[in-house]
């Protein structure tokens, strides 16, 4: 069995193009003031920084939902781009909404026991606590970061925290319901 499918790929493609025009206005490569003064219209080294910097955070979170729940034994778990999702994004980013929240992608997954669903549900949210406090470790030991790559860790220092506070709050669907949910009925 593969571990990721084509559907899947395509998906992940897909769901970073998106990612990287949705947040490419809003998470800027850092430029000199003449830069900013001679650009007109789409930026591709915007769209570039934006898919360094949000990528990661969301693709390893979801992938670590994938890929927990097949080590643990569970018979699916399959990721999927949420098309509505990614829509919702970028209408929001072509209003000019200075509020953007969207779920992007989910793994769908077979059943497992309660403690399976919250290891599981845990898998994306502690990794991007893993990636936060990475980044984090980079930042205060590294003294020769150029001023982008300082900026580009600061970033994703600061989504990663993000996505680990929003995710682990105990409101369906996100994770956190699942993980306290899980915890609740193994143990009571």
């Amino acid at each position: 069995m593969a571990l990721l499918t084509i559907k899947e790929i395509f998906d992940l493609v897909v769901m970073t193009a998106a990612l990287g025009y949705v947040f490419m206005s809003y998470i800027p490569k850092p430029r000199t003031p003449y830069q900013i003064a001679s650009q007109h219209g789409f930026s591709w080294e915007d769209f570039k920084f934006a898919v360094y910097v949000t990528a990661p955070a969301i693709v390893l979170h979801e992938l670590m939902h994938k890929f927990v729940a097949l080590a643990v034994g569970l018979k699916e778990a399959v990721f999927h781009a949420w098309y509505f999702g990614l829509f919702i994004g970028i209408f929001l980013k072509l209003i000019g909404s200075p509020f953007i929240l969207f779920a992007p992608g989910y793994v769908s997954m077979s059943e497992g026991s309660p403690l399976v669903t919250a290891l599981t549900a845990f898998a994306g949210p502690g990794t991007n606590l893993l990636l936060f406090l990475i980044a984090g470790l980079i930042l205060n030991r590294k003294t020769k970061l150029t001023k982008n790559q300082a900026i580009l860790l600061y970033l994703t220092k600061q989504i990663n925290l993000f996505l680990f506070i929003f995710n682990m709050l105990p409101i369906p669907p996100l994770d956190g319901s699942k993980v306290f949910y899980g915890l609740f009925k193994a143990f009571f």
